[in-house]
């Protein structure tokens, strides 16, 4: 199979989805490598993220990081065999999310787009850095499938993070969806594939 993208709205149903794809394309001798990128900040996550544990059971290996997955996963794997292993990260939107809180030097509540721009551009590299070292990962894996959140259908937010937000994570998006193998968007817990 390869690298598979998953995509879709806010619980459209598209981390069971691929968690359940997964499962299914393990052969029985594979590990199934869960990527969390999330990271706790309040309640609500700490309580999402114990659903989406609780809904995994013991099938899977969870490796937690938004960033220097190779080391991570390198960690994780004795040998350094990942080839013969599959792997889910989940999800994009959260990786970039917190990659962009990491720069404390925006003030995104008195934004003017004038004065951040060499500073936009540094964390648009760093973005883009990032989604790469991740796609290169992949291809030592046997089976990757990457979750993001689909962010254009909805109204142009009127607050300068979230205009980022949406700019950035869809040109993200876009790098991840060109260079996967499948493409699915998920409504309402039905997929529908579209590469």
């Amino acid at each position: 199979m390869g690298l598979i993208f998953v995509t879709g709205g806010a619980k459209s149903g598209k981390s069971k989805f691929a968690e359940e794809m997964l499962l299914k394309l393990n052969n029985g001798k594979q590990k199934n490598i869960y990527l969390a990128t999330s990271l706790i900040f309040d309640e609500e996550m700490k309580e999402k993220i114990r659903l989406h544990k609780k809904r995994r059971k013991n099938d899977w290996f969870t490796v937690e990081t938004y960033k220097n997955f190779e080391n991570e996963l390198n960690n994780f794997f004795e040998n350094n065999d990942k080839t013969k292993n599959n792997m889910l990260v989940d999800c994009l939107t959260n990786m970039i999310t917190n990659i962009i809180f990491e720069n404390k030097n925006i003030d995104w509540d008195n934004f003017e787009k004038k004065m951040y721009i060499q500073t936009l551009e540094k964390l648009n590299k760093n973005v883009e850095n990032s989604v790469n070292k991740l796609l290169n990962v992949t291809n030592e894996f046997e089976n990757v499938i990457i979750v993001s959140n689909e962010l254009g259908m909805g109204l142009v937010p009127s607050y300068p993070l979230g205009r980022y937000f949406r700019e950035i994570a869809g040109k993200m998006n876009q790098i991840v969806a060109e260079k996967a193998d499948e493409v699915y968007f998920v409504v309402s817990g039905i997929p529908m594939k579209i590469k």
